[in-house]
């Protein structure tokens, strides 16, 4: 049922845990299944310098979950936004149809974080 890189990203998730004084945080859900996730990044110059998340959910969204965190790491703000749901489950050698929801929760946290420190940054300056 699941891909190799999936099972692997489920028995040992990256990143897992919550940034001290996070730049962003955000915790989004997916009230159809019961899946949360909380994403913290720490952005420095416009770039993911650090990244950690707390999930509740299946062994897809755990996985989704640790390879966005690993996608994501290092980028800058312009390249993270273009990690979607599609890129995070192709990372994965794909998801079972059912579980496709999964990366969408992934990168619409990873979206969320970045416009919700985007706005924090306006009203900074």
């Amino acid at each position: 049922m699941y891909t190799e890189t999936v099972m692997d990203h489920f028995k040992n998730p990256r990143n897992i845990g919550v940034i001290d004084e996070p730049t962003a945080i955000i915790q989004v859900g997916d009230p159809s299944c019961g899946d949360t996730l909380l994403l913290s990044l720490k952005i420095k110059k416009d770039k993911i310098v650090d990244i950690k998340y707390k999930i509740y959910g299946c062994a897809a969204a755990i996985a989704t979950s640790s390879i966005a965190s690993e996608m994501a790491m290092g980028k800058t703000l312009v390249e993270a936004l273009k990690i979607d749901d599609d890129a995070i489950a192709d990372a994965l050698g794909g998801l079972p149809e059912e579980k496709l929801h999964c990366s969408n929760l992934a990168a619409g946290a990873l979206r969320g974080a970045i416009n919700e420190y985007r706005k924090s940054a306006l009203k900074r300056a």
